[in-house]
């Protein structure tokens, strides 16, 4: 057996879990310099901050769509390769991994032709104005160029900490954001192409780390490799791979339907002031949400190799662990943000009237974020273990099923309507994280009493 696997097999859970989940979780708070960078920059362009960050962030849409079909090819295919890897079958997940980059490929190229054609009426779609289309579009039409290196990368990458090479995963975000903050100064304010500036620093970046993740995964490190023969679509290597990341893209694409129903709701009710706010909210809600993402990453190869080679008591201490350290972090989140929300909006807001309303309505949007680590570690567990079915429809349940409902009902029983749309938030945290510890706490015992 291969050395890193028997390290997944047999290495005590704690310590494997924390050098795992700590590579993984540095990687995610990095990737929130990819957009949040931008952001920060964009907010503060001279003149123009706010209209422009108003119009940027009505792109976050099409972005969370394209790490969305990512997260369908990585988090559906790792979690297969992982458990064929458990049973001794590295041949059946490197087809897994050659028919993923095949399916990266041909999603790219469909992804590029729908957001070029269209990308201009989606944006007034999903709550650009007359005086934010611009910087919107702007942004938008190059940002989709590099659509290609943003799933391969983001998709790929999850083949490489699978396999418990969680430090170099680390470094395919590390390298890029980095490259990114080098760049965006750069291109925005030394070469004066301002919101296009940050658009090409973006793909830039995502080229380079695109490039890292091929390297590895067809050098001789790799313990799975990239290989001619299997870069093809097969359907009974991908119906199982899409049937499993149905549910973490249904996770992130819907965050992009939210966004939708979010800055239509609210430029209905505040206008612009209310669609800038959301679009640091949206941002704050990513430096809660990725590191969580991070910690299950870390968790996956532990949890998914241990299940298929068998092995109970490793996988109930290694989703224990997860567990822990999830509700942990978002209970000590959600408490920074309600003492002191002013504390990251100030990072984006660059006028008082943004920074106010903004730093009010965080409060309210984060009220129900110390739930989020239960709904997460649960449901992140259930997709480490293949099982597909719950894990969709509790994908299903918080965004579609609750909260999109709220955001639309709850403005027509409150007098403040723009309270209203950012209460419907934490009503749908607390309720989907409750439903989705009950059915784990039932499900997952059934499992391993199978074992």
């Amino acid at each position: 057996m291969n050395q890193q696997e028997n390290k997944l097999g047999t290495a005590p859970v704690g310590r494997l879990l924390t050098s795992l989940a700590i590579p993984c979780i540095a990687a995610q708070i990095v990737n929130l310099l990819y957009n949040i960078v931008d952001r920060i920059y964009i907010g503060h362009l001279p003149g123009i901050g706010s209209t422009a960050l108003t119009g940027v962030g009505v792109t976050f849409p099409i972005i969370m769509i394209i790490s969305a079909f990512s997260a369908l090819v990585g988090m559906g295919g790792a979690p297969r390769a992982s458990i064929k890897m458990g049973q001794r079958d590295n041949d059946g997940a490197e087809r897994i991994l050659g028919n993923c980059l095949a399916l990266s490929i041909a999603l790219s190229v469909i992804l590029i032709a729908v957001f070029e054609l269209s990308g201009r009426q989606l944006l007034l779609l999903f709550g650009a104005s007359a005086d934010t289309i611009g910087y919107g579009w702007n942004y938008m039409s190059i940002y989709v160029l590099g659509t290609f290196f943003v799933v391969v990368t983001m998709g790929l990458n999850n083949f490489i900490s699978t396999q418990g090479f969680a430090k170099t995963s680390m470094f395919t975000t590390i390298i890029g954001a980095v490259l990114n903050i080098v760049l965006d100064p750069l291109f925005m304010f030394v070469f004066d192409m301002g919101v296009a500036g940050a658009a090409w620093a973006t793909i830039i970046s995502q080229a380079v780390s695109c490039i890292w993740v091929l390297v590895f995964l067809t050098s001789r490190r790799s313990i799975l490799k990239i290989r001619r023969k299997y870069i093809r679509m097969d359907p009974k290597v991908l119906l199982p791979v899409v049937a499993l990341g149905v549910s973490p893209f249904i996770m992130q694409s819907t965050e992009s339907l939210l966004n939708i129903c979010f800055n239509s709701s609210l430029q209905k009710y505040g206008g612009d002031l209310s669609v800038g706010a959301m679009t640091i909210l949206s941002s704050i809600m990513q430096f809660f949400s990725l590191p969580i993402m991070g910690l299950a990453q870390g968790a996956q190869p532990i949890i998914s190799f241990n299940f298929g080679a068998k092995n109970k008591d490793r996988v109930k201490k290694a989703f224990r662990l997860l567990f822990i350290c999830a509700v942990t972090f978002s209970v000590v989140f959600w408490a920074i943000n309600m003492l002191a929300p002013e504390l990251l909006v100030s990072l984006f807001a660059s006028t008082p009237d943004l920074k106010e309303h903004s730093s009010w309505a965080l409060r309210i949007y984060l009220a129900g974020a110390f739930a989020m680590g239960v709904q997460n570690s649960c449901q992140q567990t259930f997709v480490a273990l293949g099982e597909a079915k719950i894990s969709l429809f509790l994908a299903l349940l918080r965004k579609i099923i609750l909260l999109i409902p709220l955001i639309f009902i709850l403005p027509l029983f409150l007098a403040d309507k723009v309270f209203a749309v950012f209460l419907a938030e934490p009503i749908a945290d607390i309720l989907a994280a409750t439903t989705t510890f009950i059915c784990f706490k039932v499900k997952f015992s059934r499992l391993m009493r199978k074992m």
